[in-house]
């Protein structure tokens, strides 16, 4: 699992998680070696007291070897070791010998008076095999020096394993609890100490796209100051961008509006003078190419103004703003012969926005339609209060755009089939950048009954502190 991408919650719980388990496996394996430990300390000292019975009841009195065994201790001791035991007596020379005479022999250094345990197999079963030895004191007869009996005690393992496994099942089941409340109070308290990034991320989400103030860096942990110090020096760096964008915008429309101004006048001085002829007509066809000129580095300029400039918003009404924008258009559109109306779905409809750029929108969009509409036809300029949006609409019934065109056309500079010549391309773009910029969207599709075109301009509602910035204007 890798850090790219990833959970920083989720990459902390398993990586604890299998440190966790790990530790527990660790801690599971020595819990089982000191239950063995304990189980046999405890089940030893039950072997060395079935060997100290046994040993109580040797006798050489007789001159032999004999041993009065003690069969209720036995059959004690069988139910306590919780399966078979066995038992050996013999002399060290192995002369005599009774009980299981086939037990494995103890350990050549068995030191007199303390037992020895060790764990050994005995017909193919594991057994724990006590083995004890002390001088006979009477020695046996014919003897002259004091020979050693030995004394073995074995029980199976069953019991034993069953004791281990119960304090190894105990063991497992609280080292689980501890490590699923452990895994708990981790997820808590990291998900705790994520929510003063949380807060941050949702109220970045919150800001205007043209806000670029600096990120407080003591509303976050300290971990994460440099990430935020990091963010702040990004957006200064975008904000002097945007600034510089900015002059350079104010300086080329200074720069190229002037010259194209001076030029228009000069022709214009021109046509005065000159005489019906072939300059008269260059100096005509010159002044349509200025005006083109001028009108695409106006839209060339908008463009850069709806995309680079401060969104200074105003409460404003729509309705007022959209009717007398078509009121300045009427003339434009009785001299093309073009029907271009005004409707509204509501008396007066406030929103935040820019009224300078929605002004620019609008009119390029009025623009276009009358300029591929033809004479005859109508234009429609709407607008409509969708609930959570404002809808500025304009309906014509002209050739409108083909199936394949409406995707691309408000891209910059595309120009669909059936577009006149001298057009810029940059009358949607300019539109969708105004969009954008309030945060709506542009929606280009067929107009009623899949004639001419329909362009929809979808405003968000003013925000709650939009409701501060003044009256309404027009």
């Amino acid at each position: 699992m890798t850090l790219r991408g990833a959970s920083l919650r989720r990459t902390l719980v398993v990586v604890l998680a299998v440190g966790m388990v790990l530790a527990s496996g660790i801690g599971l394996w020595g819990a089982w070696r000191t239950a063995a430990a304990a189980a046999n300390a405890a089940y030893d000292r039950s072997l060395a007291g079935a060997i100290k019975a046994i040993d109580a009841n040797i006798s050489t009195s007789s001159g032999g070897l004999g041993v009065e065994l003690p069969y209720t201790m036995l059959e004690f001791f069988e139910l306590t070791a919780g399966g078979a035991v066995y038992f050996r007596v013999a002399s060290e020379d192995g002369l005599v010998e009774i009980g299981n005479t086939d037990l494995p022999p103890p350990d050549a250094t068995l030191i007199n008076g303390r037992p020895r345990f060790r764990d050994a197999r005995y017909h193919d079963q594991l057994v724990r095999l006590g083995s004890y030895t002390r001088v006979l004191d009477p020695p046996l007869a014919g003897h002259v020096d004091k020979p050693r009996v030995i004394i073995q005690v074995a029980e199976t393992l069953s019991s034993r394993q069953d004791f281990t496994r119960a304090l190894l099942l105990e063991a497992v089941t609280r080292n689980a609890l501890l490590v699923a409340l452990a895994l708990a109070l981790m997820a808590a308290a990291t998900g705790w100490a994520l929510r003063p990034l949380a807060r941050l991320s949702a109220e970045v989400q919150a800001r205007s796209p043209e806000d670029l103030t600096p990120i407080p860096e003591d509303a976050v942990p300290t971990e994460a100051r440099p990430l935020v110090a990091a963010i702040n020096h990004h957006m200064a760096r975008h904000q002097q961008a945007s600034e510089a964008r900015r002059r350079f915008v104010d300086d080329a429309s200074h720069q190229l509006r002037t010259p194209l101004t001076t030029l228009v006048t000069q022709v214009d001085f021109a046509l005065r003078e000159a005489a019906p002829g072939p300059v008269r007509e260059a100096l005509q066809a010159m002044r349509q190419q200025l005006d083109e000129a001028t009108r695409q580095v106006n839209q060339m300029l908008a463009l850069a103004r709806a995309d680079a400039a401060d969104l200074d918003r105003q409460t404003v009404d729509l309705v007022a703003l959209a009717r007398e924008l078509t009121r300045a258009w009427w003339p434009r559109a009785r001299a093309a012969a073009i029907d271009l109306g005004f409707e509204s779905g509501v008396p007066l409809l406030a929103i935040s926005l820019n009224p300078t750029l929605l002004r620019e929108a609008l009119t390029n969009l009025v623009h276009n339609a009358l300029r591929y509409t033809p004479a005859g036809s109508h234009v429609t300029v709407r607008v409509d209060d969708a609930s959570a949006e404002a809808v500025l609409t304009v309906l014509d019934d002209g050739p409108g755009l083909a199936p394949d065109e409406l995707q691309h056309a408000s891209e910059r500079f595309f120009r669909g089939r059936q577009a006149r010549a001298g057009g810029s391309g940059l009358g949607l773009a300019i539109v969708r950048a105004v969009a954008e910029r309030h945060g709506g969207r542009l929606e280009l599709a067929p107009g009623p009954g899949g004639r001419g075109l329909a362009v929809r301009l979808h405003l968000p509602h003013a925000p709650a502190a939009a409701s501060e910035a003044g009256s309404i204007t027009g």
